[in-house]
């Protein structure tokens, strides 16, 4: 059985709205409200919904970059806020990130060198030992350590992103939080980084959190999958629970958009109305009533909770009670 590496039970992330001369609170963003899951040793999970979902949020607030309203964050075993400044510091060599952007995520007065430097010199490893490393790292994302004297933009968006990979790999991680990694890329390359991604976990152990609005990508790195909409998780399960019998109506919808192979497929594409309504101001009950196909009579009243429908399939839908 593998080790439990990540526990995150009821995370919030609320912002507060200022407004007026005394800078007076008169509302709170609710990002994140009341996200759970869990993360073993090795494992990736996708977490996956529309824009604004607070997918991203999520991932910031685990590492701590972005301070949780509420909730606990416990990393192997451990929990992460309140941690000193020394303490958080030797936990983030073992959680990392890899940013959504390559062309911004890169200092471009840098070379790759010096920007891949930078961890290895905060914490501590010996300067002799760094030229071999970055050389290692450079290598084992598919560069060359030759490469390492260039700048950001001698390179192509593929490219970037391979050294945004081997920044995340610098420290020897556990832990590394992917967060919408080929959503800026071409579709030719988004299968090369996918493809990389998956050969560095089964050669390091790493465990992934991949953020993504496509579920298209979380298919093929993915070994279970939360689905978020509006700053909670309305369904959570294997792979195989998601994208073989998906059971919310948003998930249902998020599928139907995914592209087959075959364009003479006979599919059914589910359009879901309206906006995603403000986080400034939640739907009551369901908060997906308003644009739900299947709403009932009842789910604009009752919070659905978030249910075991089948041995780890969990839904917050009010056709499952």
């Amino acid at each position: 059985m593998s080790e439990r590496l990540l526990t995150v039970r009821d995370l919030r992330v609320h912002f507060p709205v200022k407004k007026g001369l005394m800078s007076r609170t008169v509302g709170r963003v609710k990002a994140v409200d009341g996200v759970s899951f869990h993360l073993d040793q090795g494992e990736t999970l996708g977490i996956v919904g529309e824009s604004g979902c607070g997918k991203t949020t999520t991932g910031q607030a685990v590492l701590m970059l972005t301070p949780p309203t509420s909730g606990e964050v416990e990393f192997k075993g451990r929990p992460v806020a309140g941690l000193s400044r020394s303490r958080m510091r030797a936990m983030r060599r073992e959680m990392q990130v890899i940013f959504q952007d390559p062309y911004s995520s890169l200092n471009p007065r840098l070379t790759v060198n010096s920007i891949l430097s930078d961890p290895l010199e905060v914490h501590g490893l010996h300067p002799g030992e760094r030229a071999g490393r970055i050389a290692f790292l450079l290598e084992k994302v598919g560069l060359t350590p030759e490469q390492g004297r260039r700048y950001p933009h001698e390179f192509s968006g593929g490219q970037r992103q391979r050294i945004g990979i081997a920044r995340a790999l610098a420290l020897n991680p556990q832990l590394i939080i992917a967060d919408e990694p080929v959503s800026a890329l071409d579709v030719s390359i988004q299968a090369q980084i996918i493809n990389l991604l998956i050969d560095l976990q089964a050669e390091f152990q790493l465990s992934y959190i991949v953020i993504a609005h496509d579920l298209a990508v979380v298919e093929h790195l993915c070994d279970r999958v939360a689905v978020m909409y509006l700053g909670k998780i309305v369904e959570t399960g294997t792979y195989s629970d998601i994208y073989n019998d998906p059971k919310h109506p948003y998930t249902q919808a998020l599928l139907s958009a995914v592209p087959v192979p075959d364009p003479d497929s006979p599919r059914h594409r589910i359009i879901l109305g309206g906006d995603v309504p403000s986080p400034l101001n939640p739907p009551p009950g369901c908060n997906f009533h308003p644009r739900c196909p299947k709403c009932l009579g009842h789910c604009h009243q009752a919070e659905p909770a978030l249910v075991d429908v089948q041995s780890g399939h969990l839904v917050a839908c009010h056709l499952y009670p």
